[in-house]
């Protein structure tokens, strides 16, 4: 479709909306195929209009699926991913606010087409707020009260219900976890030359993780945001307790470990996150969530961290050698750091091995 064709479509959107009189501005991209804009009324009320194309991406993977045939269709259904589909966005924000947290309203929805007027959070960011002098700490803290309570809900429906149909909430499973894993020998050496992985490689690596990517799959058990950090929760004081944590961004949730979230939320790709700060706010979460046993959960949470930082570094190497996106290189050091002092854990050894074999140590830093 043109971009005039999709234009066409907005428009016609907005006016069964009741919207055609909105102004509209959008706003800065990132590294999806959707888009934003901000929709001011004529008496200054404000809301979002959420656009992602259906067909922009490979398509997300169906739940009777096997590996085999996730792998034909494309990285979407390896990784569990939603293509970014407006119906996963609507029943994954129907169950969040069945648990009495805060994702956006949606006033209007065009599923098959790709478009949604959402509620409007503001611009109050998690990262935007502390970068402005706020203290990191309380936010950080609601954060993991809003976690806790995702959690304390136990194992999610396998089908959601939203305003734009079912949708099913998948595993985080093997075939997902090691596809994420192997982003970083499929993409690291499109980027630096200084290393190079072949089959023997691979196959050690994929030995190395089997342990770490049974114990994700095994223990999936909650609804994980996936992408749980600073730049896509808002801060929204008005609000109480848990809902005090607006959340975006939560289209690819899927079923998964409850360590997934507070990995992606204490090392942060984006921004830092002081290890003070990260002790403090896993103890707040064993407060809340006394019946989980501490031990067994951060050996799988530095595990799966450590996974975590070995996809996002791939990602990273993709977006930047592929798709021409360099302002990812700022982020690689801060992965880099998080996954070195991962490898630290004992239980850690067997991937820390091939790291010292293949990776040079002027390569991770």
């Amino acid at each position: 479709m043109s971009a005039s064709d999709r234009e066409i479509l907005r428009l016609a959107f907005l006016k069964a909306a009741g919207l055609s009189d909105a102004a509209r501005a959008p706003l800065p991209g990132d590294a999806s195929t959707r888009r934003y804009e901000r929709l001011t009324m004529p008496d200054g009320a404000t809301l979002m209009l959420m656009d992602q194309a259906p067909a922009a991406e490979s398509p997300p993977a169906d739940p009777s699926w096997t590996a085999d045939q996730r792998r034909a269709a494309g990285w979407n259904a390896i990784a569990r991913l939603s293509a970014g589909r407006i119906e996963a966005f609507a029943a994954v924000a129907a169950h969040l606010k069945t648990l009495g947290l805060s994702a956006p309203a949606i006033p209007a929805l065009d599923a098959p087409n790709g478009l949604a007027v959402l509620e409007d959070f503001g611009d109050a960011l998690f990262a935007r707020v502390i970068e402005d002098g706020a203290d990191e700490t309380p936010l950080y803290l609601a954060a993991i009260e809003a976690l806790a309570t995702l959690h304390d809900a136990g194992t999610p429906p396998r089908i959601l219900h939203g305003p734009g149909g079912d949708w099913p909430l998948l595993a985080y499973d093997e075939t997902a976890l090691q596809g994420g894993a192997d982003l970083f020998v499929e993409w690291l050496p499109r980027l630096d030359d200084r290393v190079s992985f072949d089959a023997d490689a691979v196959a050690g690596w994929r030995e190395a993780w089997a342990p770490v990517v049974a114990s994700g799959a095994a223990g999936a058990s909650v609804l994980a945001h996936r992408d749980y950090h600073a730049e896509n929760l808002i801060w929204l004081p008005q609000r109480e307790g848990a809902a005090r944590v607006g959340m975006i961004d939560f289209q690819d949730a899927v079923r998964a470990h409850p360590s997934w979230d507070l990995h992606s939320l204490l090392q942060d790709a984006r921004r830092d996150v002081s290890p003070a700060l990260e002790a403090e706010a896993l103890d707040r979460y064993f407060a809340l969530r006394p019946s989980a046993e501490r031990a067994a959960f951060m050996a799988d949470y530095a595990g799966l961290a450590t996974l975590n930082e070995a996809r996002i570094i791939g990602i990273f190497a993709r977006l930047i050698a592929r798709d021409g996106k360099p302002r990812y290189r700022q982020f690689l050091p801060r992965m880099w750091r998080h996954l070195n002092a991962n490898l630290e854990q004992p239980a850690l050894a067997p991937v820390a091995r091939w790291f010292d074999r293949h990776v040079p140590a002027e390569v991770r830093a």
